[in-house]
């Protein structure tokens, strides 16, 4: 695990699955299809690659952390990229994927490959920790915490069809078993407009927790 990425809220110490973010579970809509191509940045043990492989997606997870890769190595659909993201040279220069998710990583210098890495017609679908956040705990260094709005300005240029900046309570969702501040952004690389058949991104609120339907 990078030093950049925060433990997904819920995790133990001892590194157990939680579960996946409400945020990636709103935009299905961007995943929904069998036979689309996902990457992971910051996989970490890969509680995002096995649903997504689960869904038949062709999804590629990349950690610089060789053991959390590990579990993963093997599974149907699934491609592992052992690689230290901020240290070294990104590992999958010219390569697009129609979905593009970050959750609980920050590294800024990686910001425009990341967004690059989106297929035209493809998803950026990221959230992580934000100004407010060293208040109530980790992180709390500036360099792993989003400005606010800082989402909007990665995504300049792209469709945003979903975005939240504030503080999610204690709770609120499956994996806020604390309260934290976040900032997340679910945006497209739009191919061109149609003024005929215009896109129909669907914003579907997200249900209460007790009231939340089952993962087809």
């Amino acid at each position: 695990m990078s030093a950049s990425r925060a433990p997904a809220a819920g995790a133990s110490a001892g590194g157990s699955a939680s579960p996946p973010s409400d945020w990636l579970l709103r935009w299905r809509q961007a995943w929904e299809r069998p036979g689309l191509t996902a990457l992971d940045v910051g996989c970490g043990q890969g509680r995002h690659v096995r649903l997504l492989a689960q869904a038949g997606l062709q999804v590629t997870g990349v950690d610089r952390d060789e053991q959390a890769l590990a579990g993963l190595r093997g599974l149907a659909h699934v491609e592992t990229v052992q690689a230290d993201i901020e240290a070294g040279p990104w590992p999958l220069a010219g390569r697009q994927f129609d979905l593009v998710l970050v959750t609980n990583y920050l590294w800024r210098p990686l910001l425009p490959l990341i967004k690059a890495a989106v297929a035209p017609g493809g998803w950026l679908i990221y959230e992580t920790f934000t100004d407010g956040q060293q208040t109530i705990g980790r992180p709390s260094r500036p360099e792993f915490l989003l400005r606010p709005g800082e989402l909007l300005s990665v995504c300049d240029g792209m469709r945003v069809v979903g975005f939240e900046d504030g503080f999610i309570p204690a709770g609120a969702t499956p994996t806020a078993v604390n309260g934290r501040y976040v900032q997340r952004v679910a945006a497209v690389h739009e191919r061109g407009t149609d003024p005929v058949s215009p896109p129909q991104y669907r914003l579907i609120p997200l249900p209460d927790p007790g009231n939340r339907p089952p993962l087809q």
